[in-house]
C-alpha cells in the first residue's frame, strides 16, 4: 500500500520518539528478519503483554515496512491515540461480525497493495497461565486464504519482563533482552481449494497457532504444552481483559484483533 505524504510524516515522527525510549528500556535481538516477504504478508505474533505492538512494530518498520495493525475501534476514539492511529492507516475492528469483515476487507486492500499487516490471532493477550499462545481466531488465516499473501508467524520474548501482563508499571532493571525470531511463512496449500467455511478456517488457524508455538519454543529453549490453552474450556472469556477470573473489560470479532 502507499503511504500518504500525512501517514509517512506520522511514522516518521512516532519512530523518532520510539525508537529512543525502546532502546533505553530493553536490549533487542532480532533474527530472522530476512525472512519477511519483499511484497506484501501478514505478520502473526504472539501475545503476552500490552506493548506487544510497540516491539513487533519497530522491528518490522527498521525493516523499512511501515505496519499496519487491526486494533480495537475503542482505541480509536482515545484522543489522541486515535488520531495518530488512523494519521498511520490503522484498521479498526468492530465487535460485529459485519465489522470484521470490513476490517479483514481494508486489511486485504493493504496487503493486495504490497502492504504489512500485523493480526494477533489470540486477539487478546494470552489467558495461558505461562504464557504460551492460546488458541487462536480465524482472523489471519481467512484474510491469508483470500489474498494468498504469505503468512509470517513472528515470535518474542523478553517484553513481558519489562512490563509484564496487565501490569501499571514498566520494569526496567535489572536491564532485560527481548528476542524475536522471524519464522518462515505458514504452508497453507492443502487449504487453498477448500470452501472458506469454518472447519477450514479452524484447521488453518491450528497450522498458524503451530508455527507461532514453535518459534516461541525455541526462543525459551523448552517445549510447550501438548495442548494449546483454550479458554472456553477453562469457562474464561475469549476477549477482553482477564484478571484472576474478573469479567473481561473489552471485547473483540471473532475474526482476529
Amino acid at each position: 500500500m502507499k503511504e500518504s505524504a500525512k501517514s509517512r510524516a506520522t511514522f516518521v515522527l512516532l519512530a523518532g520518539l520510539a525508537r529512543p525510549l525502546m532502546n533505553l528500556l530493553m536490549n533487542k535481538k532480532w533474527e530472522g528478519i530476512e525472512k519477511l516477504p519483499a511484497g506484501g504478508f501478514i505478520a502473526v505474533p504472539n501475545h503476552c503483554t500490552e506493548i506487544d505492538p510497540v516491539v513487533v512494530g519497530h522491528m518490522v518498520y527498521n525493516q523499512k515496512r511501515p505496519p499496519h495493525f487491526l486494533a480495537k475501534a475503542g482505541l480509536f476514539k482515545v484522543p489522541v491515540l486515535g488520531a495518530l492511529l488512523r494519521a498511520t492507516k490503522q484498521i479498526p475492528v468492530e465487535r460485529s461480525t459485519a465489522g470484521a469483515n470490513r476490517s479483514l476487507q481494508v486489511a486485504k486492500e493493504v496487503v493486495d497493495a504490497g502492504g504489512a499487516i500485523i493480526i494477533y490471532p489470540e486477539g487478546t493477550l494470552t489467558r495461558d497461565p505461562d504464557l504460551w499462545p492460546m488458541k487462536g481466531h480465524t482472523g489471519a488465516a481467512r484474510l491469508a486464504l483470500q489474498t494468498g499473501a504469505p503468512v509470517v508467524p513472528v515470535a518474542h520474548w523478553g517484553a513481558h519482563e519489562v512490563f509484564p501482563r496487565y501490569a501499571k508499571r514498566f520494569h526496567v532493571f535489572p536491564r532485560k533482552t527481548v528476542r524475536v525470531l522471524v519464522g518462515e511463512p505458514v504452508d497453507l496449500s492443502a487449504f487453498a481449494d477448500r470452501p472458506l467455511d469454518r472447519a477450514t478456517l479452524t484447521e488453518a488457524t491450528d497450522v498458524i497457532m503451530d508455527a507461532i508455538t514453535d518459534l516461541l519454543a525455541t526462543l525459551r529453549g523448552e517445549a510447550a504444552p501438548a495442548e494449546r490453552w483454550d479458554p472456553a474450556v477453562h469457562k474464561q472469556s475469549k476477549h477482553g481483559r482477564f484478571v484472576d477470573g474478573t469479567s473481561p473489560d473489552a471485547q473483540q470479532p471473532e475474526d482476529g484483533k
